[in-house]
């Protein structure tokens, strides 16, 4: 299947008021983006841990009330720290606070001060990806039982990561969305592997969604070119990470008008 060029708007819940980062969906929504999500650390993870910040969940909660056309959901959540029937059950509510625009997005634990100053154990990468492993059908059947059930009967699933031998074989099973990281030519490659797994287990890759995250930075010198080359990749999910204390959306309104140039040239 040809999929459409999707634009998301990822407000992390960091160095910022929730004033700011409430008008900021508002403002998001109203310039046309496909979907708000947030990021799910305790701690703002790209400046001082002792800013301002706020939880992923109960903000998931109100992002859920505070917008009406959106997809929603967190990029993404730390299971080794979320009990998985819990997250499940978490997850069902906001669904259906949304009216069933909840995307599930999940992944495997990176950020040590994370676990250790809310008194996890933070273990090994390893240990942490089995974690994920084990909490996946556990996530996917207590969704299945809950009363009632998600507005749609499924929550989509996005898991971000990009190990090749566990963590893309987890994606081609469990995924409705990929979440990953690096060049374009990085995209395509993990794609492959994705696709590959898909195969092995009589999956449809074209099922999968691939989504991919710009932060300001990244974006000064970008252009078309850059953008098109990730489509080229594999890549029709594009996200742009923005953060307080102001939330500039320049980068978000950057992506939106390359979307429309490419709309109009396929015209």
């Amino acid at each position: 299947m040809t999929r459409p060029i999707r634009i998301g708007f990822e407000a992390s819940p960091q160095d910022g008021t929730f004033e700011c980062m409430r008008a900021s969906w508002i403002e998001a929504e109203a310039l046309g983006v496909d979907a708000i999500y947030n990021d799910d650390h305790f701690f703002p993870v790209e400046s001082d841990l002792d800013g301002l910040h706020f939880e992923c969940w109960t903000s998931l909660a109100a992002l859920a009330e505070a917008t009406s056309r959106v997809e929603i959901g967190a990029m993404v959540t730390c299971v080794s720290y979320r009990n998985p029937n819990l997250l499940a059950d978490m997850a069902r509510t906001v669904d259906h606070i949304s009216g069933g625009r909840l995307v599930l997005g999940l992944g495997s634990g990176w950020f040590e001060p994370d676990y250790t100053a809310f008194g996890y154990e933070f273990g090994t990468e390893i240990t942490r990806l089995h974690a994920f492993r084990d909490a996946l059908p556990v996530i996917r059947e207590r969704m299945a039982i809950g009363n009632p059930p998600p507005v749609h009967g499924k929550i989509p699933i996005m898991i971000g990561g990009g190990g090749e031998k566990v963590m893309l074989r987890l994606v081609a099973e469990h995924a409705d969305i990929w979440h990953g990281f690096g060049t374009p030519d990085v995209i395509r490659h993990k794609c492959g592997v994705l696709d590959a797994h898909c195969a092995a287990i009589g999956r449809d890759p074209a099922e999968i969604e691939r989504s991919i995250m710009f932060e300001a930075h990244e974006l000064v010198d970008a252009d078309d070119a850059l953008f098109d080359a990730y489509v080229e990749a594999g890549a029709t999910y594009f996200f742009y990470s923005g953060a307080g204390p102001d939330y500039d959306l320049a980068g978000l309104r950057q992506l939106l008008d390359w979307r429309a140039r490419r709309v109009e040239s396929s015209r």
